[in-house]
C-alpha cells in the first residue's frame, strides 16, 4: 500500500498531537460481530477458560450417562451416575460456561434479532431444566445432561476459535503499532530535546538519526538520506531522500542524518490509517458468516415452531405428559446448530491465519471469500512482490580473488554499517 493510495476519510485534523502506538491501537482497536448481533467485548479469554472447564466436567457427566453405558455396554462407578454429582456438574457448566450463550441470547432478543445464541440458549436452557426436574423426581424420562454439556462445549469450542482468529489477526495491528518510536528529537532554537511523539505536533521541526525510525509523517527540510520503507510500502529498495520529499512515519532512516518537517499527527498519518483499514477488514463479514447469522435466525424461528406444533400435536394426541414434554425438549436441543457453532469459526480462523502467515492483509473478508473464484492477478508494480529485505545473489571476482575472499573482506569493511546494501553483504 503506498501513501497517496490511502482513502479520503483517513484525513482528519492535523492539529491534533501526534498519538503514541498505545493510542493508535486504540483507535484502531478491532470491532467484531458475533452470529446475531454485536459482541465486541467478546475475547478469546472469555472462551478459552469456560472450555477448559466444561470440557473437564462434560467427561464425567459422559462416563455416568445412562444412555452411553447402554449403547457401549458398561457400568460406571457409583460416584460418576450419581443424581447429585449431575445436577452439580451440569449446574457448574450452564451458569458458568454457558453464561456468554444466555447473555448473548438477551441482547439478540433486546435487539429484536433472535440468532445462533438464541438456539443455544434455548437448547441448552430446555436441556437444563428438563434434565432437573427428572433428577429431582418432578416429571418422568431420561436426562439430558450429556447432550447440555456436549452441547456448550462444542460452541465454545467453536467460539474460542473464532476469537483465536480474530486475535492473530489482531496482532498485525500490534506489529504495526511497533513501528512507531516512543519518542522523537524535536529540533528548537536552543538545541534538540527528547519528547515523546505524543508531543509532536504539526510544524515541528524532528532530528531523524541514522538507522533511527521516522516519527511522524513529514517532509524532508534539511539532509540526505536512503529509507527503508518495506514494512509500509512494499519496496524492498531503500528510497533516497532529499530536500523536499515526503517521509512515514514508522519507516526507517538509513545512513544520513535528517531534519523532518511534521506534516500529519494523529489519525491523519499513513501508519495510523493502514491500522484502520486493517481493524475494518477484521470486522467485515464474509458471506458465509452472513449465510449462517441468517440460518441461525430462521432455524431459532423454525425450532420454536416446530416446538409448538410437537406439544399441540402430542398434547392432543397423548395428554400433556412425560411422553410429549420429553419430544418437546428434544426439538430444541436437535435444532441446536452444531455445525454451524463449528464450522464457520473453523473456516474464520484458517484463512485469516494462513493470510497473515503470507503477510497479506485482507481489507474485507468478501474480497478474500470472491477470491477463490480469480484467473489471474494482476500486480501494479513488483516493488511490492518481494520479502522487504536486500540480499546478496552472486559475487564476481577478478582474476586471483576467490568469492570466499571478497566476501569476507566485504564483510569486514561494511560489519559496522547500517546501510541496507551494507547488512546485506555482512
Amino acid at each position: 500500500m503506498r501513501q497517496h493510495e490511502m482513502p479520503d476519510h483517513m484525513s482528519h485534523d492535523t492539529a491534533a498531537p501526534q498519538e503514541s502506538a498505545a493510542e493508535l491501537m486504540g483507535h484502531a482497536g478491532m470491532r467484531h460481530d458475533m452470529h446475531g448481533g454485536e459482541h465486541s467485548e467478546h475475547s478469546e479469554e472469555m472462551f478459552r477458560r469456560p472450555l477448559w472447564i466444561a470440557l473437564a466436567l462434560t467427561i464425567p457427566i459422559l462416563i455416568g450417562s445412562d444412555l452411553l453405558q447402554g449403547i457401549l455396554h458398561y457400568h460406571a462407578p457409583g460416584i460418576f451416575s450419581a443424581p447429585l454429582v449431575q445436577i452439580v456438574l451440569a449446574s457448574v457448566i450452564y451458569w458458568y460456561c454457558g453464561w456468554v450463550f444466555l447473555s448473548g441470547a438477551v441482547s439478540e432478543l433486546r435487539n429484536r434479532q433472535p440468532g445462533m445464541m438464541t438456539l443455544v440458549a434455548l437448547a441448552i436452557s430446555t436441556a437444563y431444566f428438563y434434565s432437573v426436574a427428572i433428577t429431582v423426581g418432578l416429571v418422568k424420562g431420561m436426562p439430558f445432561f450429556w447432550e447440555l454439556a456436549t452441547l456448550v462445549t462444542i460452541m465454545l469450542f467453536g467460539h474460542w476459535m473464532e476469537m483465536r482468529a480474530v486475535g492473530s489477526a489482531q496482532s498485525a495491528l500490534h506489529e504495526l503499532a511497533k513501528l512507531l518510536p516512543d519518542m522523537a528529537e524535536r529540533v528548537t532554537a536552543d538545541g534538540v530535546e527528547r519528547v515523546p511523539v505524543s508531543a509532536l505536533r504539526e510544524g515541528d521541526l524532528v532530528l531523524v538519526r541514522p538507522g533511527s525510525q521516522v516519527p511522524a509523517d513529514g517532509e524532508v527540510a534539511e539532509g540526505e538520506s536512503e529509507l527503508n520503507e518495506s514494512m509500509v510500502t512494499g519496496e524492498s529498495r531503500p528510497l533516497s531522500k532529499r530536500a523536499g520529499d515526503e517521509v512515514i512515519a514508522g519507516t526507517v532512516n538509513g545512513s544520513g542524518s535528517l531534519r523532518v518537517r511534521v506534516t500529519r499527527t494523529g489519525e491523519s498519518t499513513t501508519l495510523a490509517g493502514i491500522m484502520r483499514l486493517v481493524a475494518e477488514a477484521q470486522s467485515s463479514k464474509s458471506r458465509a458468516q452472513a449465510l449462517a447469522d441468517r440460518a441461525a435466525y430462521y432455524l431459532t424461528l423454525v425450532a420454536i415452531g416446530v416446538a409448538v406444533i410437537t406439544l399441540i400435536g402430542w398434547g392432543i394426541a397423548r395428554g400433556l405428559n412425560n411422553f410429549t414434554l420429553e419430544r418437546v425438549v428434544t426439538v430444541f436441543v436437535v435444532a441446536c446448530p452444531h455445525a454451524l457453532g463449528l464450522a464457520i469459526p473453523l473456516v474464520i480462523a484458517i484463512s485469516t491465519t494462513l493470510s497473515a502467515h503470507k503477510g497479506i492483509l485482507v481489507r474485507d473478508r468478501l474480497a478474500l471469500e470472491a477470491a477463490r473464484n480469480l484467473d489471474a492477478v494482476i500486480f501494479d508494480k513488483t516493488g511490492t512482490l518481494t520479502t522487504g529485505v536486500l540480499g546478496l545473489q552472486a559475487v564476481a571476482t577478478t582474476e586471483g580473488l576467490t568469492e570466499a575472499e571478497a566476501l569476507r573482506l566485504m564483510g569486514a569493511l561494511e560489519a559496522d554499517s547500517e546501510h541496507p546494501i551494507a547488512r546485506a553483504l555482512v
